[in-house]
């Protein structure tokens, strides 16, 4: 009987590990940029062409390889790192396992040329799907020069697989954010069809986190810095006041590598403990040295996974640090019980000596005389003597009283007659205050709102309700342009970072036809000088931060999926939330509003809005 189980061929293993490595261009992207810096490059280029799927190209000035490693890097498991299996637990660079320029090359097109510095030639390697198409000497400068065209050119399925250029260009950023992030020693620059989209001089920490996402970010940061036996910690965190509802600004480094980690997160969210709204989420930058022999780092593809050795003291020096930094800063507030404010001493009174109050006497003044003339002295004075009236005629004043009291008994009695004479009924209203009654809404715990209808009572979500009567207004607004604008007496400027300027600069149409007036649009700002109807002024940047967060993965290639999104993440800002109290007529205004939807079913996040409840249900619960 024949073997069954047989040696995979190399470039079908390299296309199967190309599944775990390359999953889209911002792979590749990665994969490059880290090698440069494992190179000791201080100056880093990256060039695209449509979102690096014709191109992606990575130049760098670092220490270069000779020809035989040139050859050796495209093999598989070939690295410079590792020589023993001790060596994992000891890593101080990025990639270490030697499969990515393999899997690399096994999809596409790749161009290699390096030299180094104490060379004269250089090497110039052609590569198309693991063959090995040229390899010369060539005049080059000191570094190396990877070019990636033509991504899964022999996979078209996984071709397939690939979003818009929006979307994996999106990704692409946020892998050199994330590089750039962790290296501002060194410069990086960054092309994109021909137009520069990023130029980072090397700088300091907190400069390369304002180059990157622009704005007002260098007000927001609050510094950190701890240094313990088990880790150093230095970053940002920012402002409690400056929290967005997306978690896109999260950044954890640990020996200088992105990584995720939800258990570190969750210590920074308990040292903002009462100073966050609900649902809001802070930035930080936090850059984490620890002992390479105390972390795992090969427990994920993607090496952005770690496995610490001690989670839960490093949980508390981070939580800690945190909670310190916001309450040096005068972030947090702080409870002072040495020191009362009102026992300050005002700015002007500071240097001046007090003086002694003068008194005045008058020691001819006798309270049991008739008649007293005071003094010239003490009629100059500050006191207000004023001379008693005579009460020889007190009884003056109870002339008449008791004639009024007669009357008002007479009233009295007669108001407690007519009373007892009005004609008493049995029932609480009156025919036409029944009859309203029966029409009327109520509003249950600020959240749901009854209304009595023929068959028994229906039963409202109002923050659903809400939601889908503005999705209808809104949708009709940007398909039928016909929105309405309420223009501001002073224009809103509202920052944002260079990768929300840019979908705001792709949604800007679509804003405008719900009623946005964009009086101008800069590189990390707008001006915006009218608002739609329903939005007020305080509640412009949080609908735009939503909308923002709603479409962090891409915008939708067409038209119509795209108004959609804008249709409902602003009904889902801008509708009356759980816990609202509404006014009688704003109940019925919601409930009539409701039923005139085209759908007043379900939410525009397919929830049911209303139920409906039978008198022959409410007999079925009192018949048990």
């Amino acid at each position: 009987m024949s073997s069954i189980i047989q040696l995979l061929p190399d470039h079908v293993a390299n296309q199967i590990a190309a599944g775990e490595v390359v999953q889209r261009p911002a792979s590749v992207v990665k994969e490059l940029l880290e090698n440069a810096v494992d190179a000791g490059a201080n100056d880093i280029k990256l060039i695209l062409k449509d979102a690096g799927k014709s191109l992606v190209q990575v130049i760098d000035n670092g220490k270069g390889m000779s020809v035989t490693d040139a050859r050796l890097c495209f093999e598989r498991h070939a690295t410079s790192k590792i020589r023993q299996a001790e060596d994992l637990f000891s890593l101080h660079t990025k990639g270490f396992r030697g499969e990515a320029l393999a899997s690399i090359a096994a999809i596409a097109h790749v161009e290699m040329k390096t030299k180094q510095d104490q060379e004269e030639l250089g090497t110039h390697i052609v590569i198309e799907g693991s063959k090995f198409v040229s390899q010369d000497m060539a005049v080059l400068p000191k570094g190396t020069s990877f070019a990636v065209k033509n991504l899964f050119f022999n996979i078209p399925a996984r071709r397939n697989f690939l979003k818009s250029d929006t979307v994996e260009f999106r990704h692409i950023v946020d892998e050199f954010q994330r590089v750039a992030l962790a290296h501002p020693q060194i410069y990086f620059t960054f092309y994109h069809n021909g137009s520069e989209m990023f130029n980072l001089q090397a700088s300091s920490y907190r400069q390369r986190i304002v180059n990157i996402f622009s704005g007002k970010t260098n007000e927001k940061l609050v510094p950190v810095n701890e240094e313990t036996e088990i880790v150093n910690i230095q970053g940002f965190v920012c402002k409690p006041e400056f929290a967005k509802k997306n978690r896109g600004e999260q950044f954890f480094f640990v020996n200088d590598r992105f990584i995720k980690s939800g258990y570190l997160h969750h210590a920074v969210m308990a040292a903002y403990d009462g100073l966050l709204k609900d649902g809001a989420q802070p930035s930080y930058f936090l850059y984490l040295q620890v002992p390479p022999n105390s972390i795992d780092i090969n427990i994920h593809p993607t090496k952005t996974e770690i496995k610490f050795d001690d989670e839960s003291a490093l949980y508390a020096i981070l939580r800690a640090s945190i909670k310190h930094s916001l309450g040096q800063f005068n972030v947090a507030p702080v409870l002072d019980f040495e020191r009362d404010a009102n026992l300050d001493t005002p700015y002007h009174y500071k240097d001046l000596e007090g003086s002694t109050p003068t008194i005045q006497v008058d020691g001819s003044f006798n309270p049991f005389s008739e008649e007293e003339k005071p003094n010239k002295h003490f009629r100059n004075s500050n006191s207000s003597y004023r001379k008693p009236e005579s009460t020889a005629n007190w009884e003056s004043l109870y002339v008449g009283l008791k004639h009024d009291t007669e009357e008002i008994e007479t009233m009295t009695f007669e108001n407690k007659i007519s009373f007892e004479n009005d004609e008493v009924t049995s029932s609480l209203f009156d025919n036409e205050e029944v009859e309203h009654a029966v029409h009327k809404t109520h509003q249950i715990h600020k959240k749901y709102i009854v209304n009595p209808i023929k068959s028994g009572m229906i039963i409202v979500d109002q923050q659903r309700a809400h939601q889908r009567i503005l999705y209808e207004q809104f949708l009709t607004n940007i398909t039928v342009n016909l929105a309405s604008s309420q223009q501001l007496l002073f224009p809103l400027h509202l920052y944002f970072s260079n990768g929300e300027m840019q979908l705001i600069a792709e949604l800007k149409p679509s804003l405008t036809n719900t009623g946005f007036v964009f009086e101008e649009t800069n590189e990390d700002s707008v001006v915006i000088s009218g608002l739609p109807v329903n939005v007020s002024e305080s509640e412009a940047s949080i609908v735009l931060e939503q909308l923002l967060s709603d479409l962090q993965d891409g915008i939708p290639e067409s038209s119509f999926s795209q108004n959609d999104t804008i249709a409902k993440s602003m009904a889902r800002s801008l509708a009356v939330k759980t816990g609202t109290y509404l006014t009688q007529k704003e109940q019925e205004n919601l409930v009539n509003g409701l039923f005139a939807c085209k759908d007043p079913n379900v939410s525009p996040f397919h929830k049911p809005t209303f139920i409906t409840m039978r008198v022959e249900d409410l007999d079925k619960k009192f018949a048990l």
